[in-house]
């Protein structure tokens, strides 16, 4: 068995993966929590069996956390914990951008969905909405917008009359109070940005792309834009499995 890892900014995904590719189970917890305590309640909660683990793999984006379950984990396991970015993943993929730059969740994404045929935009609804740019089996380099849960807690943060709301779909543009105009504002809002970037990285890269979504917010705007989008909620734990078998 693998043990697996998404380690975001919000929230960490752990697999427990057979061989054969099957998720056994899956576990999710709220980064910013974790601490050895923690840690030592899930796995136990959750019966792992330590010694039946072949491999563990992690793509993070919070270094400190990651350090963390690493270190608990090499007290349970006589296994090696790998970070997605420490491995040699030329044989897999070139990128045209500052490795040291790109979060592991990112290229593992990428991975995920390489090929020799496609170009991919991949857009992803986390703490940031990002987008990234595939062409065959070159990552090309991406962009970086604000998260639209961030944005939404910031603006309820910084603004007094501003109420707290939960983004939904909504058919009007034009609000007749302040939490429908904010809905409306994010809402379309964001409907435009990924418009306009998605027809901005054609114009400019000559390409034609299959655009993929994940993530939290991908759900209620995949089909309130006018971009045709795959829906693929699984595709870093694919990438995960894929780069543990081909380079571990």
């Amino acid at each position: 068995m693998y043990i697996l890892g998404d380690i975001g900014n919000t929230e960490t995904k752990l697999y427990l993966v057979s061989k054969k590719n099957k998720i056994l189970k899956k576990i999710f917890f709220i980064s910013k929590n974790i601490n050895h305590k923690h840690l030592n309640y899930i796995f136990k909660k959750n019966k792992f069996k330590f010694d039946k683990v072949e491999k563990i793999l992690f793509c993070s984006v919070v270094p400190n956390t990651f350090k963390m379950i690493k270190k608990f984990l090499s007290k349970k396991i006589k296994k090696k914990c790998f970070e997605v970015k420490d491995l040699r993943l030329k044989s897999l993929i070139k990128i045209k951008v500052n490795y040291k730059q790109i979060g592991s969740d990112r290229i593992t994404n990428s991975i995920s969905l390489m090929d020799k045929k496609n170009n991919y935009i991949i857009l992803d609804f986390g703490t940031a909405t990002t987008f990234d740019v595939l062409i065959k089996n070159t990552y090309y380099g991406g962009v970086i917008a604000p998260g639209i849960g961030l944005s939404l807690n910031t603006l309820y943060d910084r603004a007094t009359l501003i109420p707290k709301i939960k983004l939904k779909k909504i058919t009007k543009v034009v609000g007749n109070n302040t939490m429908s105009a904010v809905r409306s504002g994010f809402f379309w809002g964001y409907a435009g940005l990924i418009d306009n970037i998605i027809k901005l990285i054609n114009k400019e890269t000559g390409k034609s792309f299959k655009v993929i979504v994940t993530g939290g917010y991908s759900n209620l705007l995949k089909n309130s834009i006018n971009t045709k989008v795959i829906y693929n909620k699984d595709i870093t734990i694919k990438g995960l499995i894929k780069i543990s078998k081909l380079i571990i």
